[in-house]
C-alpha cells in the first residue's frame, strides 16, 4: 500500500526496500537508527536526528545513501524536534540530491524532490534556489495547495451523518487524514480530541477522514474513544482528490473557507494551536 505511507512524500519506499544485507559497514548501523527512531523518546529524538543526518552526510557515495536521507526526512516532522534538527536533515537530504552519482544521470526520482520541497515550504528550512527538479517540485505543491482550496465534498461519519467541507462556513474546520494502522496517527489523536473540546463552542470543527473499512475503524475506537467526528472515505475518493500521499495530514480553513495552514505529518498540541491561530481561533 504504497499510496498512504507515514509522513512526507511516499514516506522512504527506497528506505524500507533495502535489506539488511545490501547496506554496507557503515551505512548499516545508520540504517538500524532510522528503523528504530520512533522508539527514541520524544525529548532525545531531535538531537538523534540531527546526529543521524550528520553521520549520512559523511558517508561514501552509493546507490542507497540517498535512501538513507529521505528515510530520515520522512521521520523528521514526527512531531516537533526543533528547527536546527530539521535544517540538518534538509541540509543532507540537499547535498546528497547534488551527488552527481546519487542516482542514474537523466532518470531523477521525483519521490525525493518532494521530500525536500515539502520540508522547504511547511517547515520552512532554508536551501538555496536554482534546481530545476526541485523547481519543479515546488510548482507541484503549489498546485496541490489550489486543489485543496477550491475542493469540496461530503462524507459520511460513523453514526451515519453527512459532513459537507462547504457547507462549514463560518466555522474553523480541521481536515486530518489518518488511518488505525498509522502510528504518527494514532500519536496526535489525543491532543486532536483535547483541542476539539476546548474549542468546539468557539466554532472549531474537526473532519478525520479515514478510507478503511468501517468495521476495522470502530473496532479501533472501541479502544481509543474520540469526540470529533471520524469520516469514512470508500474508494479513497477524498484523499485522491486532496492529492493525500502520505499519512497524517492535516488543513485548518477559516470562517471564509479559506485554506490557511496545513501539516505535512504529525503535529505536536502546540503545533496544532499554531495552526488554529491562522485561521484566528487561540
Amino acid at each position: 500500500m504504497l499510496r498512504i505511507l507515514f509522513g512526507l512524500s511516499l514516506a522512504g519506499a527506497l528506505f524500507a526496500q533495502q535489506k539488511p544485507a545490501a547496506w554496507t559497514d557503515q551505512e548499516r548501523p545508520v540504517a538500524e537508527k532510522i528503523r528504530t527512531l520512533r522508539n527514541v523518546p520524544d525529548s532525545e529524538r531531535g538531537a538523534v536526528t540531527k546526529q543521524l543526518a550528520l553521520r549520512i552526510r559523511k558517508l561514501p557515495l552509493t546507490e542507497r545513501k540517498l535512501s538513507l536521507a529521505e528515510g530520515l526526512a520522512n521521520l523528521s516532522t514526527e512531531g516537533d524536534f526543533g528547527r536546527d534538527s530539521l535544517q540538518e536533515v534538509a541540509t543532507t537530504l540537499w547535498e546528497t540530491l547534488r551527488e552527481p552519482a546519487a542516482v542514474a544521470k537523466g532518470n531523477m526520482p521525483e519521490a525525493p524532490y518532494l521530500t525536500l520541497a515539502q520540508l522547504i515550504r511547511y517547515e520552512h528550512v532554508q536551501i538555496p534556489a536554482g534546481d530545476p527538479l526541485l523547481a519543479a517540485a515546488m510548482a507541484r505543491l503549489e498546485s496541490e495547495e489550489q486543489r485543496r482550496q477550491q475542493a469540496d465534498f461530503t462524507l459520511t461519519d460513523l453514526q451515519g451523518h453527512a459532513w459537507s467541507l462547504r457547507g462549514l462556513k463560518g466555522k474553523v474546520v480541521l481536515v486530518n487524514f489518518w488511518a488505525t494502522w498509522c502510528p504518527p496517527c494514532r500519536k496526535e489523536m489525543p491532543d486532536l480530541d483535547a483541542l476539539y473540546r476546548q474549542f468546539h463552542n468557539q466554532g472549531l470543527v474537526i473532519l478525520a477522514i479515514s478510507d478503511e473499512e468501517k468495521d476495522k475503524v470502530e473496532a479501533y475506537l472501541a479502544q481509543h474513544d474520540v469526540s470529533y467526528p471520524i469520516l469514512l472515505d470508500p474508494g479513497d475518493k477524498v484523499n485522491k482528490l486532496m492529492a493525500i500521499e502520505g499519512i497524517p495530514k492535516s488543513f485548518v480553513y477559516n470562517r471564509d473557507g479559506k485554506l490557511v495552514a496545513q501539516s505535512i505529518d504529525m503535529r505536536t498540541r502546540r503545533q496544532f494551536l499554531e495552526m488554529l491561530a491562522a485561521a484566528d481561533l487561540r
